[in-house]
C-alpha cells in the first residue's frame, strides 16, 4: 500500500493539487475497495492497482480545479469515477452518482457506507428518467458522445449551470458540429499518463 500511497502523493504534487493526507488515505481506501470488488463484479477493465492510481484516481483528480458546485451530478459513474473521487476531496460538494447497472450502484453505496461519505448520494436509474433538484454541474467520464450527454441530462441542469465532459482527444470538432457557442475545451495533465486528456465545459443553452 505504501507504494500506491507514494505514487498518489507524487502525482498530486506533480499536478499542483492541494489534497490533504486524510483525503489521500480515503482515496487509497476507495481504491482498495474497487480492486477487491473488481475481482468479482468486473467494475473496471483496469486490473492492476498501480495503474488504477493513474488511470482512475489521478485522471479523476485532473478536473478538480474546474469543480464549482455546490451540487454535482456524475452520469454513468460506473465504479464511482470521477464522482466518488471528487466527493472525497471536496467534502462541501454534494455529489450524486447515477448508473444504470445495479451492481455498480451497490458497490458505490458500499463505498459511501464504509468511507462515511455523507455528501454522496448514489442513484440506480437511467439518467433520462431520473428526476431531481437541478444540479450546478453535470459531469461525465467516457459516458457518451457530447450531444447525447446533453440531450439526456438537460432536464437536470440548473439555470447558469455547466456540463463537464471528460474526453481523450479534444472534442472541439464535436462542439462545432453541435453548434454549441458557449463552450471551452481545456487540456488536462495527468501525472504518469502520456495519452491526451481534455475537459469540455459547456454552458446551459
Amino acid at each position: 500500500m505504501s507504494e500506491l500511497a507514494d505514487k498518489l502523493a507524487a502525482g498530486v504534487v506533480q499536478m499542483g493539487l492541494q489534497i490533504s493526507d486524510e483525503a489521500q488515505q480515503l482515496l487509497l481506501s476507495y481504491l482498495a475497495l474497487l480492486d477487491k470488488w473488481n475481482k468479482v463484479y468486473n467494475l473496471t477493465a483496469v486490473r492492476d492497482a498501480s495503474e488504477m492510481v493513474t488511470l482512475h484516481l489521478l485522471d479523476s483528480l485532473s478536473v478538480l480545479p474546474y469543480i464549482k458546485g455546490p451540487r454535482l451530478l456524475d452520469v454513468g459513474s460506473g465504479g464511482g469515477l470521477p464522482g466518488i473521487v471528487l466527493a472525497i476531496c471536496l467534502p462541501n460538494l454534494q455529489v450524486t452518482t447515477v448508473d444504470t447497472v445495479q451492481k455498480k450502484a451497490i458497490f458505490m453505496r458500499q463505498v459511501k457506507g464504509e468511507l462515511g461519505l455523507s455528501n454522496l448520494q448514489v442513484v440506480h436509474a437511467r439518467v433520462e428518467a431520473y428526476e431531481a433538484e437541478p444540479y450546478d454541474q453535470i459531469i461525465s467520464r467516457a459516458f457518451s458522445e457530447i450531444g447525447l450527454f446533453i440531450e439526456l441530462t438537460r432536464h437536470l441542469l440548473a439555470n447558469n449551470g455547466h456540463w463537464l465532459a471528460m474526453k481523450g482527444v479534444s472534442p472541439q470538432q464535436d462542439l462545432v458540429a453541435l453548434e454549441v457557442e458557449n463552450s471551452r475545451v481545456y487540456p488536462l495533465s495527468v501525472a504518469g499518463l502520456q495519452a491526451e486528456r481534455h475537459l469540455a465545459i459547456i454552458e446551459q443553452f
